[in-house]
């Protein structure tokens, strides 16, 4: 279960960073400006975050066998369907579409998780599911200019038909070997009332602010950092292997630091990281050489950590559980994708106003010390009692 889990989680993030390496071969091939580039690469979490409302609830009913068999589906289909556009409103409808397949995939993960997993190994597993993404679009960074562009004739159009044959394939795996949950560990509340609930959970009400402000840092960084890295001379095929190094580096982190981290400890390691991404990020921009190699590297090893860390606080914490864990999800990733969505929309427009990135990371640096202060308020020393090792 977890290795198809993975498989599943790969395909969104070789969907959803597949768009990056090719900025700019589809800037000027549509006629696009930046600032309507970067709400395009924000689509996607627009529509997530509708859509996320009700994906737990999705999940609970469905089981995620089949909810999570749709997702990729949807997912690998948004990327097809970029095939046949021809202006910046029919690119934008189809890179929306992978924002209603995305949440099931995003919320399913850890609610099988808190399912099938206990104690350390739990902490092990959410490690382990969480380099599916950072794999998928390490794979996307990597290899689009330097393999898959030149094996489809350089057409970026065959390029997102290729990745999206290959998540049709992950779908179909899923689909026939996956196992459901047990009945038992699901529940059908209320979704209001239960909404309404959580929401009074001083741990849930800093996890969702937290995670809003680690998805605009990441996904407004990571989305315009090929493009950040050609602008500084850089080859698409250099910036594309530069901007693979966050990616490299967070494979690392995200399989060790969840897993030997205490639960007291996490609020204290959740701020640590957070102000050292944000340092990352103005070395990574402000510098050159060795020293913005570096600030790749650290940037890639505290943001990726970011959200395995906040599920964990999330999943243990007594109010949500493995119960709760689907609609305290939706709650999450609904909240988180609003920054998904503003951080790559704010970094373009930032662009087209001041000429230059470096105005907009020193905005998501600044939303890196937001989340170093609001770790603090965090309880960390409670772990729901259904869920203790």
């Amino acid at each position: 279960m977890l290795a198809l889990l993975w498989l599943q989680y790969a395909t969104f993030g070789l969907v959803s960073r597949s768009i990056s390496p090719l900025v700019s071969l589809i800037l000027s091939d549509l006629s696009i400006s930046y600032s309507q580039m970067g709400l395009i690469l924000g689509s996607w979490q627009l529509t997530y975050i509708v859509a996320s409302l009700f994906a737990g609830t999705i999940i609970d009913k469905w089981g995620v066998r089949q909810s999570l068999f749709f997702g990729t589906v949807v997912m690998s289909l948004s990327a097809v369907l970029r095939y046949f556009s021809g202006s910046f409103g029919s690119f934008l409808l189809v890179v929306a579409l992978f924002g209603i397949g995305g949440p099931l995939i995003s919320i399913g993960c850890p609610k099988t998780i808190a399912v099938w997993f206990r104690g350390k190994s739990r902490g092990t597993a959410v490690g382990i599911y969480t380099t599916g993404p950072w794999i998928g679009g390490l794979i996307a960074f990597t290899l689009t200019n330097s393999v898959v562009m030149p094996l489809t004739g350089y057409s970026w159009r065959l390029t997102f038909v290729s990745y999206g044959l290959l998540g049709f394939i992950f779908a179909l795996l899923w689909l026939l070997l996956a196992r459901d949950t047990r009945a038992a560990d699901t529940e059908n509340p209320n979704m209001v009332q239960l909404f309404a609930r959580l929401i009074k959970t001083r741990n849930v009400q800093v996890i969702l602010a937290a995670g809003l402000l680690s998805f605009a840092i990441i996904h407004g960084f990571t989305n315009w950092l090929p493009d950040i890295l050609e602008s500084g001379g850089l080859s698409p095929a250099e910036a594309g292997f530069t901007a693979s190094l966050p990616l490299f580096a967070s494979i690392p982190a995200v399989l060790v630091i969840p897993r030997v981290v205490p639960a007291y400890l996490r609020k204290s390691v959740l701020a640590l990281l957070a102000l050292t991404a944000a340092l990352a990020l103005m070395v990574s921009v402000m510098t050159s050489g060795l020293l913005m190699y570096a600030g790749l590297v650290l940037f890639g090893i505290a943001g990726s950590t970011l959200l395995p860390l906040l599920m964990l606080v999330l999943m243990e914490t007594p109010e949500v559980g493995s119960r709760y864990m689907g609609s305290a999800g939706g709650m999450f990733f609904c909240v988180a994708e609003v920054g998904g969505f503003s951080g790559p929309l704010l970094m373009g427009a930032l662009v087209d106003i001041m000429g230059t990135y470096r105005g907009g990371v020193v905005f998501l640096a600044s939303l890196g010390l937001v989340i170093f202060a609001i770790s603090f308020l965090l309880n960390t020393r409670t772990v729901a009692a259904a869920d203790e090792p």
